[in-house]
């Protein structure tokens, strides 16, 4: 924790919510307790490690389960009484076998975009493993790797005709289909929206640091 004492976290109470997040989705996936020792023992595993309130014990996330969380970053918010840790799961975050612990909805105005990549790719790999009729994505992978290369080469033309156009609308059509064919493309071939992050992530930081 730069520039912070871990006492500091715990002047006020011995326990602080910690928010756990998906480093590559963004998704919550989680909400629990955290005392000095707890966090001690992740800063010291690079696993989450929570206090549960009702067996008042330290508990390490996936110990049992083996739906462990590999801890990438911890931030602590502005008055340094609650932290917020980005994670790669290794498995759903709830017992219930969901992938978040907040898959329940109480009120909703509109379905948030955030994960939309991540979960149109959850769709693709499963059209991928089974033959779905009047599937689209199940007649792409069917026709092979010539069939998506051809469409991505199409969707990518769109692109640059909609764009000549100076027609933004279109323009943002034909992106949405020219990601969608990409990611059709990626799955194929066994690359992951992780990897693409990654690499984003890898040249932006090496820029940044010219």
């Amino acid at each position: 924790m730069d520039n912070l004492d871990l006492n500091n976290l715990f002047l006020k109470t011995s326990l602080i919510p910690a928010i756990i997040q998906d480093q590559s989705s963004g998704k919550v996936l989680m909400l629990a307790y955290m005392n000095k020792e707890s966090l001690q023992k992740t800063l010291e595993t690079k696993e989450t490690w929570f206090y549960s309130r009702s067996r008042e014990e330290l508990w390490n996330k996936g110990a049992t389960s083996g739906n462990t969380q590999v801890v990438k970053q911890i931030q602590y918010d502005c008055d340094a009484d609650s932290l917020l840790i980005q994670v790669d799961p290794q498995g759903p975050a709830c017992h219930t076998g969901e992938e978040t612990c907040f898959y329940q909805t109480l009120w909703n105005e509109k379905e948030p975009s955030f994960s939309i990549v991540e979960d149109i790719t959850k769709v693709i790999k499963s059209r991928k493993l089974e033959t779905t009729e009047n599937s689209y994505t199940a007649y792409l992978f069917q026709e092979g790797m010539d069939k998506i290369l051809k469409k991505v080469g199409e969707e990518a033309s769109e692109v640059i005709i909609g764009a000549k156009n100076q027609n933004n609308q279109e323009t943002t059509w034909e992106i949405a289909d020219l990601t969608y064919h990409l990611l059709v493309l990626m799955e194929l071939m066994g690359i992951t929206v992780s990897d693409i992050k990654e690499e984003l992530a890898k040249r932006h930081l090496t820029k940044a640091g010219n």
